[in-house]
């Protein structure tokens, strides 16, 4: 990266953080920077891709811990502790985490769509082991959704959404729904149980379901079946994607 080009970058970070709402004006970049508004079309296109420049410049610090984590024996832990992490780091760069997921920004930012499929790597580890209910890139989907959702109002309207507990409390309701019940902890599995009935039991083998699929459908990808020739593995796997992503009645 050049040195001009790094400057600009530099400088639109800090005039993002520092910023009431959040916004910057490139005149405002160029006059910090000390540039003239051709060198920052040249290297960043246009307002668009400077911001995004600044997304992924300041998201890489917290995706470089990410790239450095080495997987736990427990991907449902490691998924806990990225949701956190993910949070935390909204609720420190305000300006920056709106930037990010702001509908202007027509282009996802690399460090978005690199986050995202970390996300998916742990899920499909967690489905490898049994513990997910339905296929990785749904699940995944959802997280996100809610992980998201969560931190943009905890920095948008911090004085409605006080609660420090908030984001924990919608992780493990979200967590709840993705995986298994035993992935969860007996305590999940324990509560009720004695008093089930046939209707209760015939629910359970509905949710069985969608989560066997899965488990199975991840082993195959992993480790792929000398007997079935390619075109029969496609097939298994869209009949297996199919039934991991259907919602009980």
């Amino acid at each position: 990266m050049s040195s001009t080009k790094a400057r600009i970058l530099e400088v639109a970070a800090e005039l993002v953080a520092n910023s009431p709402d959040g916004d910057v004006s490139t005149r405002a970049v160029c006059e910090a920077a000390g540039v003239g508004a051709p060198a920052l079309y040249r290297h960043f296109g246009d307002k668009e891709g400077l911001l995004s420049a600044v997304v992924d410049h300041g998201y890489e610090k917290y995706l470089t811990t990410k790239r450095s984590r080495r997987p736990g024996t427990d991907p449902i832990q490691d998924l806990r502790d990225g949701w956190d992490t993910h949070t935390d780091f909204a609720l420190r760069n305000p300006n920056l985490y709106r930037l990010m997921n702001s509908p202007s920004m027509r282009t996802p930012p690399a460090a978005a769509l690199e986050s995202h499929r970390i996300l998916t790597a742990d899920l499909r580890r967690a489905a490898e082991q049994g513990k997910l209910r339905l296929a990785p890139e749904l699940a995944a989907q959802m997280i996100m959704s809610a992980n998201v959702g969560v931190s943009l109002m905890l920095v948008s309207r911090p004085t409605t959404f006080t609660d420090e507990t908030l984001s924990r409390r919608i992780r493990d309701a979200v967590h709840a729904v993705v995986f298994t019940p035993e992935a969860m902890g007996p305590e999940t599995t324990s509560a009720g149980d004695e008093e089930t009935g046939a209707e209760d039991e015939e629910a359970g083998a509905e949710e069985v379901l969608p989560a066997t699929a899965t488990h199975l459908a991840a082993l195959l990808r992993r480790t792929p079946r000398p007997d079935f020739t390619p075109g029969e593995s496609a097939l298994l796997g869209e009949w297996l994607d199919r039934l991991s992503n259907t919602t009980p009645e």
